[in-house]
């Protein structure tokens, strides 16, 4: 099967090679800086593309060669990552800092050039330096081939991309330093934002509240971005309903739903009919939550307008409670794939590598930290190892890797954890001293080419259960099955959907529950894993795959572009 599978991935890159008449050459020029907006009665310099928020909507179609000059003219070191993008072959345009390059500095430029095989849909781009994805963002759209159709029913009109955010009243960088030294956890937001407007429930937002127009009767498709730090968010359309045809940029089965859920990273495609009568409707997106904190729980909202509406009020619309895990979960877990729809990879049925991932919130020491505990800082890992990135190293992990160079990362993360305890038990994990304490490390497991990797992703409760997005580079992955609780094959595994589960990019692994994942490794690079609340990734809540070189040429990872920045 794997070879089959293989089979199908290259079929695909010598089809799109063969067209080359028909693909095209698509080219932007992003600008990396600062520039001051208002929002919430103050105005702020922010970091962002070409002087907007969100950044430029990047369109493309499958197929083309995708190639962006940045140019950064802020005074941060900058890396792009293109969110669900597979690379193949180009994994040094993947953009992750420290992993696949070193940041671009202030005052320098770099040309990410890939091309864009295999995939349709919805993605995403950002910054994956520091916190600057908080305002560095923008969608990526890959459309079909001429000639080519949607598998779903054709819609009237298409409408602009939906990307949801968070703001912050102060400088996201100094927050994250601020954070860093106090060793606690970051700050919730001071708004959620719809395309980089909070909505007329915030102060000094009457206008700034982003607006749709429609006409009745027209069906229209809807493109869901979570562009958000930390936050899972709701979202809901008074008196209307949805029809989910993709996630994460690979078709599904329609699922019909009034509410949709995303966690950061997500993208979810949707048709909905303008079917109420003429007038004017709240969009609502507020967060979806599941420990015990203070969280900033007043959503942002934008307005869906129907041509020739004279209302001046819109009808609102009653949401989820903020911690209303049934809701999320029926929507994370009712979706199937496409079997058969354009670029659908059926599930590898024997698996070379399994791997029991436990991953969760700890602690670790610190002298001068003002946190709640005394002598503590917030710390996180991936079985008992807290990864840090290589800074300092003199290559990133990806240069490593391509010269064979030792002393940037080690070969052993391991397969399991250290030993098996009752993972989503706070009583029991709280008194596991060993595993609330994870040593820092750089650690990497190692794949062969083209092998079927089989991953558990197992919750923990050590300092408290937590739904994590948990995104894979490189890779688009199977969701087998997720559920609450501990994870335990004799009963879990047959409950397995191998003939059409959901393909994702990033999977919210339900808050002290599990999740199983299948992917192929047939992309030769260094990949990181890790969990997408950007609070959590410098914490150590990542790891990362070597998957090896393949056997031939055309399965070997090329040199790097001459202008890679240098670490």
């Amino acid at each position: 099967m794997k070879n089959v599978v293989l089979g199908l991935v290259w079929a695909v890159a010598l089809l799109a090679a063969s067209s080359m008449a028909s693909a095209a050459v698509v080219e932007h020029s992003f600008e990396v800086g600062n520039f001051t907006v208002e929002r919430l009665c103050n105005p702020l310099v922010i970091t962002a593309v070409n002087g907007s928020l969100p950044g430029p909507t990047i369109n493309v179609q499958e197929g083309d060669t995708l190639v962006v000059h940045v140019l950064n003219s802020s005074p941060y070191n900058i890396t792009i990552h293109w969110h669900g993008i597979f690379q193949f072959l180009t994994a040094w345009a993947d953009g992750p800092e420290f992993v696949t390059q070193c940041g671009i500095p202030p005052a320098s430029s770099y040309t990410y050039r890939f091309n864009i095989t295999g995939q349709e849909g919805t993605l995403w781009w950002h910054a994956h330096s520091v916190n600057l994805r908080a305002t560095v963002y923008g969608a990526l759209i890959i459309r079909p081939q001429n000639g080519n159709s949607y598998p779903f029913t054709q819609p009237d009109e298409e409408l602009p991309p939906i990307l949801f955010g968070e703001w912050w009243n102060r400088n996201v960088v100094d927050i994250e330093n601020e954070t860093y030294e106090s060793g606690g956890a970051f700050p919730e937001p001071d708004a959620y934002t719809i395309n980089g407007l909070p909505g007329d429930l915030y102060s000094c937002s009457q206008n700034q509240t982003f607006q749709l127009s429609v006409s009745q009767g027209k069906t229209y498709l809807m493109r869901i971005i979570n562009s958000a730090l930390n936050n899972q968010l709701f979202f809901k359309i008074a008196n209307h309903n949805f029809t989910v045809v993709a996630i994460d940029a690979a078709y599904t089965n329609p699922y019909t739903t009034d509410v949709i859920i995303t966690a950061p990273g997500h993208t979810v495609d949707v048709l909905f009919t303008a079917n109420q009568p003429v007038g004017s409707y709240y969009m609502t997106a507020s967060p979806y939550h599941t420990i015990s904190q203070t969280f900033n729980n007043v959503p942002t909202r934008g307005i869906l307008v129907y041509e020739n509406s004279t209302s001046a009020s819109p009808v609102d619309v009653t949401m989820p409670i903020n911690n209303d895990t049934d809701t999320a979960h029926r929507f994370y877990t009712n979706i199937t794939g496409l079997a058969d729809g354009p670029h659908w990879v059926p599930v590898p049925l024997t698996v070379d590598e399994s791997m029991f991932i436990t991953f969760g919130l700890g602690l670790a020491a610190c002298l001068d930290c003002t946190f709640a505990i005394p002598g503590m800082r917030l710390s996180a890992s991936m079985n008992n190892e807290s990864f840090v990135l290589p800074r300092g190293r003199g290559l990133s992990m990806l240069e490593a890797f391509y010269q064979n160079e030792t002393g940037v990362y080690t070969k052993d993360f391991p397969d399991n954890p250290p030993f098996e305890f009752d993972y989503t038990n706070p009583n029991v994990s709280n008194g596991v001293q060993t595993l609330s304490f994870a040593p820092k490390s750089t650690k990497v497991k190692t794949l062969k080419f083209n092998s079927t990797v089989q991953v558990v992703l197992q919750n923990t409760a050590i300092l408290g259960v937590e739904n994590h997005p948990i995104h894979i580079h490189g890779f688009n992955f199977h969701v087998l099955a997720q559920g609450f609780g501990n994870y335990n094959a004799t009963r879990d595994e047959p409950t397995f959907n191998l003939v059409n589960p959901q393909i994702r990019n990033t999977v919210a692994v339900p808050v002290g529950g599990w999740a199983v994942i299948r992917f192929i490794a047939n992309n030769p690079g260094i990949w990181t894993a890790h969990c997408h609340l950007e609070a959590h990734l410098p914490w150590g809540l990542s790891m990362a795959f070597e998957v090896e070189n393949g056997p031939t040429p055309e399965t070997t990872l090329p040199a790097p572009p001459a202008d890679l920045p240098k670490c």
